[in-house]
């Protein structure tokens, strides 16, 4: 069947939400063609999942499209904090978080910060982005059935337009088709986790009376207590477009047809305390909470990618970060098979790693619930009990102890207590400001497209001369920098008054040693200091990275 396949691609992506768009950018960006299928006619219109957290953001800075990302989040951009409040007149109330970076600590670990950009702005950057690197993204196009073999996928695609059909031939397909997942279910891929959580009727409103109410009060959201009307409020301009997210309880035959104009109305005056507030309704949806998560990432040829895989209390935005951190990671291990410089083995890795990120993760978003109180939300006994507390070392400082890593400890957390990325394998590569060629660039913005050698100009060991042979011989793209010449610290940063940073101490290794960094910027090795035969040393840990041995 497959050799009489109408279309014929490396990677197959279904679901054209921030995943599936994400996963064609990063696709786009390492030159794997693709193709993309999304049944809805264009990007999102509800403003949802608007938090994209540092180490998205990252990711998005080396794609190309930050500034474009921060032009589109211009109007929340200094929006900060969650307030709780029983009403929104007068001052009452308390702020469970301020500001997501006091005192700008983040600086040390991270070249950029969180965004606050709303699904429906941001769709449209990924989407512009990913169609100039060479995507073909369609939209009202809906994939109806698959088959897999030894080879490759082959699936059936309609036209939801012209009700025509056509069928793609692909190497492998990329399931970002949410929390329902037609292609999980088509495996019979199961799902572990406590299950729904709570549910909320998620509302889009106009008033022009409610930024007088909130006054300079510029939060990310505000939880409202009211224990007849409570919800979450969030803005959208800070004007006079806003979204309110009112509990619904289907557990107790609530249906959706009782969230009538009317009611809505009532309960958004009476949760904000201003009976004769302006409210406009301008759109519903209904959503549900849950934390649950495959119990496979894919099965041969096909894996699972955001919502498909996981599924995570909103509380902390870890949802869709966690997915498009998927998406970078099955990419490069998708393009490095491709290009025939990794094993297939490789692919496997992926389920490896990602799956133990998003159980911890998913368990500290039901645990963040709780602690926020989030509206709607009564957990059952032992749900959200799980560990608390900071938020930075969930979203950045999550490790891979087994996977395509040599050396990583297999005792460590998953997601550890506190951030400690001191470049142990596993780990994201630590940041630091350097210069090359004269321009000002972190160490992060090294690692996309290669795995990296980082070691030092001065070694007395030749780690530089041993990748550059290896790459010869070999074919895999392995770039090699020497700190100190190829790149150099920057001025900027390292001040006369200050001594420059120490690249092998951040790294925690040695000036004779070396760091071997992944192309999605985590350790897969590091070399305390000089081997006797550095060229054999790092040929054998990249055949147990590449799963090439």
């Amino acid at each position: 069947m497959h050799q009489e396949a109408d279309h014929r691609v490396p990677v197959l992506i279904v679901g054209g939400s921030l995943v599936g768009l994400s996963t064609s950018l990063f696709l786009g960006r390492l030159g794997v063609p693709h193709l993309l299928l999304e049944r809805h006619s264009g990007t999102s219109i509800h403003p949802r999942g608007r938090g994209n957290n540092v180490r998205t953001m990252e990711l998005y800075r080396v794609a190309g499209i930050e500034p474009d990302i921060k032009a589109a989040a211009a109007l929340l951009a200094d929006n900060h904090g969650i307030l709780q409040t029983p009403t929104l007149v007068g001052d009452a109330g308390e702020w469970l978080f301020k500001h997501i970076d006091p005192g700008g600590g983040l600086a040390r670990f991270s070249p950029t910060g969180w965004c606050l950009c709303s699904q429906n702005d941001l769709e449209p950057v990924l989407l512009k982005g990913a169609r100039a690197l060479g995507g073909d993204l369609r939209y009202s196009h809906e994939m109806e059935s698959f088959e897999q073999d030894g080879d490759g996928v082959t699936a059936v695609v309609r036209d939801r337009t012209t009700d025509e059909r056509y069928t793609v031939r692909a190497d492998y397909l990329v399931a970002a088709d949410g929390p329902r997942s037609p292609v999980r279910n088509r495996l019979g891929i199961g799902q572990s986790g406590p299950g729904d959580l709570f549910a909320n009727v998620s509302v889009t409103f106009r008033s022009k009376l409610l930024a007088d109410v909130v006054g300079e009060r510029r939060f990310i959201c505000c939880y409202l207590t009211d224990p007849d009307a409570d919800g979450a409020l969030l803005p959208v301009d800070n004007k006079e477009h806003w979204v309110f997210h009112a509990p619904w309880h289907p557990e107790r035959g609530e249906t959706l047809e009782e969230f009538t104009e009317d009611r809505l109305q009532r309960h958004i005056r009476r949760a904000v305390g201003a009976p004769d507030l302006d409210v406009e309704i301008t759109g519903k949806a209904s959503w549900r909470a849950a934390e649950r998560v495959a119990d496979r990432y894919g099965a041969g040829r096909v894996f699972l990618a955001g919502d498909s895989a996981h599924e995570m209390s909103p509380t902390g935005a870890f949802g869709s970060n966690t997915g498009i951190q998927d998406a970078h990671n099955l990419a490069w291990k998708l393009a490095a098979v491709l290009a025939g410089w990794a094993g297939p083995g490789l692919l496997e890795t992926y389920d490896t790693e990602r799956r133990p990120v998003a159980v911890a993760t998913s368990a500290r978003a039901s645990a963040r619930s709780v602690e926020h109180s989030h509206p709607g939300f009564a957990p059952a006994p032992g749900i959200g009990g799980g560990k608390r507390g900071g938020i930075l070392n969930v979203v950045l400082g999550y490790r891979y102890p087994h996977g395509a890593v040599v050396g990583a400890d297999p005792a460590q957390d998953v997601v550890p207590d506190a951030v400690r990325l001191t470049g142990e394998p596993g780990t994201r590569a630590p940041h630091l400001w350097l210069r090359r060629s004269g321009t000002r660039i972190s160490t992060l913005d090294l690692y996309e497209r290669c795995p990296v050698l980082l070691s030092d100009a001065r070694s007395a060991a030749d780690w530089h001369t041993a990748a550059q042979r290896i790459a010869q011989d070999t074919g895999v793209p392995l770039q090699s920098y020497r700190i100190g010449a190829d790149l150099t610290y920057d001025p900027q940063t390292a001040g006369e008054e200050t001594a420059p940073p120490d690249w092998a101490r951040a790294h925690g290794t040695t000036s004779d040693g070396a760091v071997l960094v992944r192309p999605d910027g985590f350790v897969a090795w590091r070399a305390p200091g000089a081997a006797p035969d550095p060229e054999g040393t790092l040929r054998e840990v990249l055949a147990a990275v590449l799963r090439t041995g």
